[in-house]
Order: C-alpha cells, then structure tokens, then sequence
C-alpha cells in the first residue's frame, strides 16, 4: 500500500469515528484550513462554514444512528463512500462522499444524498 493511500485510510477511519461519536472537534480537525465542501446546494470555504454544516448533520444523525458503510473505495489519495442510514429524525437510503486527502488532511469532500426527513 502507498504512503499516501495509508494516510487516507488512516484520516477516514479517524473521520468515520468521529461522526459516530457526534465529536465535532474531531470532525472539523481532519480537515485543512482552506478545505472546500461541495453539496447539492452550493460551496462551503474553510472550517467554519463546514463546522455548521457537520453540526447540522450531527443533530439530524446524532450517534446510535444506524449508519451502513455499503461501500468505501479508496486509491491514494482519494476516497469514495457510498452509505445509508437513518435515525429518529431523518432516513438516508443513498449518500456517497468523495475525499481528497493531502498531508493527512481532507482538502476536498463532496456530499450527495437523498435525505427524508420522517414528521
């Protein structure tokens, strides 16, 4: 395995983690400074617009959300993730990332899901 695939291994499993256990800070420290964030709605710059984003996210899967990983590809740098879940507010049948990872850092992400949010 490549140095480079072995620091993205490294920074997805550490981002996945995260997520499950609704640690924000840790979230947010995988990322670079200068990090871009692309969603279906628009661009997010820097940690602090992707901090509200993640809060967002978090509030609507908080952890003890069933979330299933149905695929996770990853070649050097790059990372795919194509997943489902759902918890008390929210079902997700499909979502896929896509992570750039540099110097140990998501430099890049992409985000597209179908969410349904249950009344």
């Amino acid at each position: 395995m490549k140095s480079n695939q072995r620091q993205t291994v490294k920074v997805i499993n550490n981002h996945l983690q995260a997520f499950a256990k609704g640690d924000i800070d840790a979230l947010i420290s995988d990322f670079a400074d200068d990090a871009t964030f692309y969603k279906q709605d628009g661009i997010l710059n820097g940690k602090a617009e992707i901090r509200r984003l993640f809060n967002g996210l978090l509030e609507a899967m908080p952890p003890g959300s069933d979330i299933e990983i149905k695929k996770q590809l990853i070649d050097g740098e790059i990372a795919y993730l194509y997943w489902s879940g759902e918890s008390e507010s929210v079902e997700i049948p499909f979502a896929t990332d896509t992570f750039i990872i540099r110097d140990g850092k998501i430099v890049k992400q992409t985000f597209a899901a179908e969410i349904k949010h249950k009344s």
